[in-house]
Formats: structure tokens, C-alpha cells, sequence
């Protein structure tokens, strides 16, 4: 069962499995029900991913997924915001929809394999099947598959994770397919271009204004909309000209409440984290650490719900994964927490 999501990358992890010699069936999640211009979601994509299986001369099937879909992405992703904290429902989709939900019903259809055209690799180590970054480091997706245990991987096949991006845009165009030049999809189909954060989560909750205040309590900016804030955020606080550049370092929509810092107030020593989670045994001393699908790694020992950072390090949105690494190989992951002292003077 290949995970046809209307992209060129899962159409090509098609191909080359049929190829290989795998009976392949197509298959794509229907998951928002709602209005779509860009991600996955959009009507136009399931659409190519039916064409590209014709072209295929294989079956193809779409699911309807929508409830679960809500559930378990589009809900938190709105409780997430209410609280202050910045989601990641690609991760989320991932652990709950592409590699649960999905994986159940290939088990209730008899499938004993699903691949999806993600850039990452299953890697077979000592100590048992991990998640390895993908050949192109600018594409590489073992960031968002991070939580994939090794059940799940003994029966998981990601045919792309050896190829580069223009390698894979190559196959597709050799074989005539129509996704061979689509563009790449954004992060959130859920949330329109025309329409945006703002109005999806305003149709949702109630979004309230809120105060900016630097370190020492002063007030210094107004915001319209204290849940569309991020830590890290620098522009669209209100601040007067000529100041010196501030970020985000802190989100209460409680007090609707943002504090800002300097550049040298966004720096920690340590970061909290919740619901972390080893790959195998618990992993002492240093470690590359990733913070979002394309960040810098840095270096960091994970003690006791902490990351202690090596050098001081930017302050981690709170609701964004943190992803350890070994030798390019995921050997462990969480979500970063509100830091509790993060409105305190230094």
C-alpha cells in the first residue's frame, strides 16, 4: 500500500516499487473536508495521485479520514494555539493518521507493507531498525518521522530515501508522469492563502488582543491577537521605531501577555521538554539535537526532561519537537515546554 499523497515524491516511491517487483496499490487519505489551496488536502491532489496511479496501470483508492484527521491534528493544532504553544501538525498527521490510522486499515485490507515518498531511510542497526536522515540533506523528513517505532518500521518502505530531489523529478519526468514538475506542497493544507491563520483560528476561538511587555514588566507594544504569537517572533509586536531589534521570549494568553527580550534574552542554557521518548536505551552524554525540519543541529545532553545545551541556544518554541541524532540515525525525540522563568529578569 503506497501512500499516494498527489505530489511527485509519492508517485515516484510508486514507480519504483512497481518496478522493483512489489504489487503496489495506491492509496490517498482524505483528510480535510473543508476549503484547500495548498498542502496536501486540496481536491486537485487526490486527483494526481488517480492519474499518476492510471498512468501506473495500477489501483488506487482514497479513504476518508476526515473525523480522525480532526481529531487528532486539527483540534490540538486550534488547543495548541489557544495555549500559547506553536504546533506542528505535519508531526502530528504523521504519528496519528500516515503511520496509524492508515497502517490499521492496510492491516483490516491484508497488506503487509506501506510506503510513503518521504526522504529519510530505514536504517537495520545492532540494536534494531531506526529512522536515518535522507541522501538530500535539504529535503531530508526524518525530523517529522521521528516517532516511528520499530514496529513500525519493520513493515514501513521509504524507496527515496537514498535520491536527491532533482533525481526524483527526473524518474518522474522520464516516465511521462504529471507531478513531475509540481511544486513542493506547504507544511499546513488545512490553512488557506487566501484566508490564513488568523481567520481559521478566529472562526474557532476567540482570539483576544494582548500587551507586549520587555523584561522588566514595562509595557512596550500591543498585539491584536496574542494567539497567533510565537516565541521567536520579532516583527508584528507593535514596538516603537529605532529600538533595538526584540523577540518573543514568552506567550501567556492567560494574561494575554507577550514578553520580549533582546537577542542575548533569547539564549538558554537548558531547554524543558515533555513526553520524551528514546528510540532504544537511554542515551548518556552528548548528542546532535534538531529543533525543526530544517534547523541547525546543535550539541546538547538530554538529563532529566532538559536539554543542557552545550553552548547557550536559542529559546525553542513551545509545542515544536526536538529530535536527537547519533550518526544521522534518530535515537530519540519530544516537544519542548514553556520555560517557567521565561518572563523573569535575567
Amino acid at each position: 500500500m503506497v501512500a499516494m499523497s498527489g505530489g511527485v515524491d509519492s508517485s515516484v516511491a510508486a514507480a519504483l516499487l512497481l518496478e522493483a517487483g512489489y504489487e503496489v496499490v495506491g492509496v490517498t487519505m482524505k483528510l480535510w473536508g473543508g476549503p484547500s489551496d495548498t498542502g496536501c488536502c486540496a481536491v486537485s491532489d487526490v486527483d494526481d495521485a488517480r492519474r499518476v496511479a492510471d498512468r501506473l496501470g495500477v489501483e488506487h483508492h482514497v479513504f476518508n479520514f476526515g473525523d480522525d484527521f480532526e481529531r487528532d491534528v486539527v483540534g490540538p493544532y486550534v488547543a495548541d494555539h489557544a495555549a500559547g504553544r506553536t504546533p506542528n501538525p505535519c508531526i502530528e498527521c504523521n504519528r496519528h493518521l500516515k503511520f496509524d490510522r492508515l497502517l490499521r486499515r492496510a492491516d483490516a485490507l491484508g497488506f503487509s507493507t506501506i510506503a510513503t515518498g518521504h526522504h529519510a531511510r530505514v536504517v537495520a542497526t545492532a540494536d534494531g531498525l531506526r529512522i536515518g536522515r535522507g541522501a538530500d540533506t535539504a529535503k531530508d523528513q526524518s525530523y517529522v518521522l521521528h516517532m516511528l517505532d520499530e514496529a513500525v518500521l519493520r513493515r514501513l518502505l521509504l524507496p527515496l530515501g537514498h535520491m536527491t530531489k532533482a533525481e526524483v523529478r527526473k524518474i518522474a519526468a522520464d516516465l511521462g508522469l504529471r507531478t513531475a514538475t509540481k511544486p513542493e506542497s506547504q507544511d499546513v493544507c488545512f490553512i488557506t492563502n487566501q484566508h490564513g491563520r488568523e481567520v481559521f483560528l478566529g472562526n474557532r476561538i476567540g482570539l483576544k488582543p494582548g500587551v507586549v511587555i520587555d523584561r522588566q514588566g514595562v509595557t512596550v507594544g500591543r498585539v491584536d491577537s496574542v494567539e497567533l504569537v510565537t516565541v521567536g517572533q520579532r516583527k508584528g509586536l507593535g514596538l516603537a521605531g529605532g529600538t533595538d531589534p526584540h523577540y518573543v521570549i514568552d506567550v501567556d494568553p492567560k494574561s494575554s501577555t507577550v514578553t520580549v527580550g533582546t537577542a542575548e534574552d533569547r539564549l538558554v542554557e537548558v531547554t524543558p521538554l515533555e513526553s520524551w521518548v528514546w528510540t532504544g536505551e537511554a542515551v548518556a552524554g552528548e548528542v546532535e539535537l534538531q529543533c525543526s525540519a530544517h534547523g541547525k543541529p546543535a550539541r546538547g545532553e538530554v538529563v532529566n526532561g532538559f536539554v543542557r545545551w552545550r553552548s547557550e541556544h536559542r529559546r525553542i518554541a513551545p509545542g515544536q519537537s526536538v529530535v536527537a541524532y547519533r550518526d544521522d540515525l534518530v535515537i530519540g525525540g519530544g516537544i519542548a515546554t514553556r520555560d517557567a522563568y521565561a518572563a523573569l529578569p535575567r
